[in-house]
């Protein structure tokens, strides 16, 4: 019985390393290729300003637009508790202040967490006839939204925005990490 324990454990602690290792690649990966539309996943905002981790994911997107990457950006995001504007609102304004054309972006304020969110754009860039998106987000986010996407029926890449503040602090991004190597299995398992 303790060697069927044993090898229970055992094999529970390398699944979860080879999702660890996964996410820390995926982390790591740029795979931008030209697309139907880049997908803003949103973060927080402060009284219609984007957070620091937010405004880095927004000017990564603005910087693959002008790439020629795809011809529209869709930015995410609910509206928080007590907030009076969508996070997704606050990114439309932000790359509008940017210089992106207001036909070029849209944004998709029914979700407040990754999957509703993604779930919502996902539908938005297939009513406009599309299915390849580029998804922009901070980068231990990537493997689980790449999941979700293909889930949701879109075929996507993740790129993941090189200047937030999260990866420049290798303490707090680890703990990040750790957390999607557990939520990207189960995003994988169980998303709807």
């Amino acid at each position: 019985m303790r060697r069927v324990v044993a090898a229970l454990v055992l094999a529970v602690v390398l699944l979860w390393l080879a999702s660890l290792a996964a996410v820390f690649a995926a982390a790591r990966r740029d795979a931008a290729a030209p697309a139907d539309a880049i997908v803003v996943l949103g973060a927080a905002q402060y009284d219609g300003r984007p957070s620091p981790v937010f405004r880095a994911r927004l000017d990564h997107a603005v910087e693959l637009f002008r790439r020629g990457l795809a011809p529209r950006v869709v930015v995410t995001g609910g509206t928080g508790t007590g907030d009076t504007v969508s996070e997704a609102t606050v990114g439309r304004r932000y790359l509008l202040a940017a210089g992106l054309p207001e036909s070029a972006v849209d944004a998709e304020s029914a979700g407040r967490s990754s999957a509703p969110s993604l779930r919502a754009a996902a539908v938005r860039v297939r009513a406009a006839g599309g299915a390849r998106v580029i998804l922009v987000s901070d980068g231990f986010h990537m493997l689980r939204l790449e999941f979700l996407a293909h889930r949701f029926g879109l075929a996507a890449v993740g790129s993941p925005a090189p200047e937030s503040p999260i990866t420049s602090n290798s303490r707090r991004e680890l703990g990040y990490l750790l957390a999607e190597s557990v939520k990207a299995p189960a995003a994988l398992l169980f998303a709807r």
